[in-house]
């Protein structure tokens, strides 16, 4: 942006590059919708003002500490289950009562329902239990498991300027080793709830524990450097950000090669989410990538530039026809134990 003085400009475009910031690098600061508008030449109150608004008009959808749910101890998989259309509306209900399903949507194939479940580190169920239970309430005719084997991204950031770059290099990350302590619970709970668009966002959790904004801000670089949290950010509704056509597109290729194909399309920015996930006799695709566009032809055009660049046997787009559950998982909450005690049987 440079030196121009952002009042001047219009506001959907102060507001676009301001809802950038908050998805990308927000400000772990006492004031940090300050930092936002002397980065954009503006004034506070004009950054609570479109952020307040935007969370009004449901924009954005939570804005919180981004947890990794593998180094808190839950064990958690991608999900797909084939349900007759006669059976999907009760099927929803039953699966998005467990508190570990934050992902829940329809896609155009046969396996129709896909969701991401986690259970918690207690669980006296396990990960596979679980699904099968659900398997059973929801009348699944068949589904299948898709775990992570490698993570190359997930960072779900859209481009609301149009002005990033379309591929970008990926930093490999090395992580410190951190034993997490009571103390670290009480902060988890904390940073795990979604703020207020205020001056002073961060002072419940500074007053809750009677501790400084140092000793909070120091904490939470703990959690980065560990892993344990992967950012604190804001994340939108898709479509009421303008980006309607959102695909998971999945890929056949080869496993031994799965390193440097996986790396190649995770570089591009319209890609929020890649992963090298099972194959079985029924499914053949491995690796997973999450796709956001504004239109068919953005998202198709980030496909064909994917496909130009690595080497695969067969892929298919599957596009999300209903989304019925996008949350954050509440860590360490007592709904997890409940659901299995009224569940196992």
């Amino acid at each position: 942006i440079g030196e121009k003085n952002m009042t001047q400009i219009p506001q959907l475009e102060l507001k676009n590059e301001v809802l950038l910031r908050i998805q990308k690098n927000f400000p772990l600061a006492k004031k940090p919708f300050l930092n936002i508008a002397n980065e954009l030449h503006t004034t506070e109150d004009r950054v609570l003002e479109i952020l307040n608004e935007a969370k009004r008009d449901g924009i954005i959808r939570q804005t919180s500490a981004i947890f990794d749910t593998k180094k808190l101890g839950y064990k958690s998989s991608l999900v797909a289950f084939e349900i007759e259309e006669k059976d999907i509306h009760n099927a929803v209900k039953i699966l998005n009562s467990h508190p570990g399903i934050s992902h829940n949507y329809e896609r155009n194939h046969s396996f129709n329902i896909w969701f991401t479940i986690a259970v918690a580190p207690n669980s006296n169920l396990g990960l596979e239990k679980s699904i099968e239970i659900l398997a059973k309430k929801t009348n699944a005719k068949n589904y299948i498991i898709l775990p992570t084997l490698k993570l190359f991204k997930i960072s779900v950031k859209l481009d609301t300027t149009n002005k990033e770059e379309k591929q970008e290099k990926l930093i490999q990350k090395s992580f410190t080793n951190l034993d997490l302590s009571e103390s670290h619970y009480k902060f988890i709970k904390l940073l795990q709830q979604d703020i207020e668009f205020k001056s002073e966002p961060f002072k419940f959790i500074v007053d809750e524990l009677n501790i400084s904004y140092d000793e909070l801000f120091t904490t939470i670089q703990e959690f980065i450097n560990s892993g344990v949290m992967r950012r604190f950010a804001s994340i939108l509704n898709h479509r009421k950000a303008g980006f309607s056509a959102n695909a998971m597109v999945v890929w056949d290729i080869d496993e031994k090669k799965s390193q440097d194909i996986g790396e190649i399309a995770a570089s591009f920015s319209a890609v929020s989410h890649c992963y090298l996930r099972p194959q079985y006799p029924n499914w053949k695709y491995n690796l997973f990538t999450m796709i956001h566009g504004k239109t068919e032809d953005d998202t198709q055009k980030t496909i064909e530039d994917i496909a130009n660049k690595i080497e695969y046997r067969d892929k298919m787009a599957l596009y999300s026809s209903k989304e019925f559950k996008k949350v954050r998982i509440i860590y360490f909450s007592d709904e997890f134990e409940n659901w299995e005690k009224e569940n196992n049987n």
